[in-house]
Formats: C-alpha cells, structure tokens, sequence
C-alpha cells in the first residue's frame, strides 16, 4: 500500500510513519507535505497513493481546499482536532478520522475501516466540500469551561474569555473582566475545543479572542504586534512566518 501523509509538524508525520510501520509492515510512505501549495502540486504531478492522512489545520489553511484544487480518487483518514460538525461531515461521507492525540490502535482502526470500504471512493461521488467547509466553518466550539478557584467551582462562558495563556505549566484562562482561572487542560487541549474562526494560537504560550484584539500594528522585521483589549503579562508578538496566516484569519472569519 502506498502512503502519503499531509501534515505541516515534521515531527507528528514522523511518529505517524512510525505507527505505519507497525500495523501495516508492507506500507510504503512515499511523501511527506507540510501545506496545502506542496500538497496540490505533488497530487497533480504524481500518481494517486492507496491511501492519505490529511491534518485538516495546515499552516496554510484548511486541508480541504487541496481537494477542491485537484481530483482525489483514493481514501483519506483525516488527522484533526475539530469539534462534532466537521466529525459528523467527514463520516456522512465515508472517511474516517483520528482525533489526536491517537494511538496505534486508533491507526489500525482506521485501517480496518478504510480496507472493508476500499471500493467506496469508485462508488461515489466525492465529498461536497462547500458544504464541508460551512458546517466546520459553524463549528462555535466549547461553550464554557469549569474552573475551580477559592475551593469552589463555577463555569466561565468562553465568549468571555479575551486570552488563555501558559506558563510554569499552568493554563489559564483570562476574561474580559480581568479575571484569571487555572484550568486542567493543556493549551493544544485547550486550542482543540475551541472555534477556529473565533481563537487564534499565537504562540505556545498564547490563545486569544478575536473579539478581544484591539489593534494589530507592524513591529519590526515583518513582525505584528497585537493589542488586546485587555493587558497581557508579556507582549503579543507574531513572526514574519505566520504574520500571513495571521492576516488571513482576521480577514476570512
């Protein structure tokens, strides 16, 4: 079986290719892509593999445009993080997917799944992908988070939360009123169950709001500095290598 895996972390395609190997000894990964563009010119360019696993959150966008630029004709396992919308999409349309972080035997699985179906994708027709793309694009994420504080619990709404930040390894989360909550989950957690549209990773250490930006100024060296509506502990600052990303997110919400 011939493999192509699309994710734009060297290291998860890495340890992915490495679970491969194990359950399926006889598979050959033949690509590595990390973005949408190298994605859309080795499958133009290239005969179709067996098999995909596509990350849906490239650095470049969502995964999915790469199927609207080139005829897919062979099944993907979709690698994502997305909430129930886009998980009920990509099954109504008969292919499976791997919530990370998964296991071996969430790969074996997939495989098992894909196998019993090989003749779906010349069975029907390919997914519709405007329709894809508008129910993740719907997906509003976690509504609130429960927090524990003053030997208490209480839910914080999310739409009042203006950033989430880490350090010493505590995630917290920070609200339009000031206030801040220790919660018990990691950022890439933390980021996984939140609205694409609607939150932004800046860094490791930083998720904030849209509703919460209140300028974006050029910095230095095609850097951006944001400003938030409410202070930061530390500057936000976003590199030149996402500062395209960054632009795109606020322009395409």
């Amino acid at each position: 079986m011939r493999i192509v895996i699309i994710e734009d972390e060297v290291k998860a395609a890495k340890s992915l290719a490495g679970v491969i190997a194990k359950v399926r000894p006889a598979a050959k990964v033949e690509a590595y892509l990390q973005s949408i563009e190298s994605a859309v010119e080795y499958l133009s360019s290239n005969e179709a593999p067996d098999l995909i696993f596509m990350d849906i959150q490239l650095s470049d966008g969502l995964s999915f445009e790469i199927l609207k630029s080139v005829k897919v004709r062979c099944p993907i396992v979709f690698c994502t993080a997305f909430g129930e919308y886009s998980m009920e999409a990509i099954k109504a349309n008969g292919v499976d997917y791997l919530v990370k972080p998964f296991s071996q035997a969430d790969v074996e699985a997939a495989f098992e799944k894909v196998e019993g179906f090989k003749n779906f994708f010349q069975q029907h027709a390919q997914p519709d992908l405007d329709v894809l793309l508008r129910k993740i694009g719907k997906d509003e994420g976690k509504k609130s988070f429960l927090v524990f504080k003053h030997n208490k619990y209480t839910t914080v709404q999310t739409e009042s939360i203006a950033f989430i930040h880490f350090k010493y390894d505590t995630t917290t989360i920070v609200t339009f009123q000031q206030q801040s909550y220790p919660v018990t989950m990691s950022m890439d957690q933390v980021q996984a169950s939140l609205s694409e549209r609607q939150w932004y990773r800046l860094n490791r250490q930083y998720l904030i709001n849209f509703d919460a930006i209140q300028e974006v100024e050029h910095y230095s060296a095609r850097k951006l500095f944001v400003k938030l509506k409410v202070p930061t502990p530390e500057e936000l600052l976003i590199g030149k290598e996402k500062t395209t990303h960054f632009l795109e997110w606020l322009e395409n919400r």
